[in-house]
């Protein structure tokens, strides 16, 4: 399994973030050493923090993105990684369009460690404003994944 995990959104200051931190903080409490990182397809956000509300909403559940900066994906991060995780199918075929030739790192959505949560995208709060339902899905899929990478 998987050493190393990189969370990748469209902008790296909502989703991408919040799922790196919330993995974070559960490999830590599950005494796991895995590095784990966050980037964006786009470079509109880069060296910015996450989004304020996305900080306030993650900090309300006990996480801490507030040292996070925004960075795009490149593709050195398909060597670094063992293991990539788009947000929704959009991310995941923006990363497989990035892919160098070659490359055989895994790239699926990140709901994959969720299924029970009967949705396949975790929804884009910085549009939809709804960031509980954002890291309620980010939760159940960072517990899926500290599953996987126990077994």
């Amino acid at each position: 399994m998987a050493r190393s995990v990189l969370f990748v959104c469209l902008g790296n200051i909502c989703r991408s973030p919040s799922a790196e931190g919330v993995f974070r903080a559960f490999a830590a409490g599950a005494g796991l050493k895995i590095e784990a990182d966050s980037a964006g397809l786009g470079r509109w956000h880069l060296g910015n923090p996450p989004y304020g509300p996305a900080i306030r909403a993650a900090a309300a559940r006990g996480y801490d993105l507030s040292r996070q900066r925004a960075r795009q994906v490149s593709g050195t991060d398909f060597e670094r990684f063992d293991l990539i995780l788009g947000m929704d199918d959009d991310n995941v075929a923006g990363l497989e369009a990035l892919r160098p030739a070659g490359n055989t790192t895994p790239v699926r959505l990140l709901l994959d460690y969720a299924p029970d949560t009967g949705v396949r995208e975790v929804p884009d709060p910085y549009y939809t404003g709804d960031f509980g339902t954002a890291l309620d899905l980010v939760e159940a899929a960072a517990l899926g994944l500290i599953d996987a990478f126990r077994r």
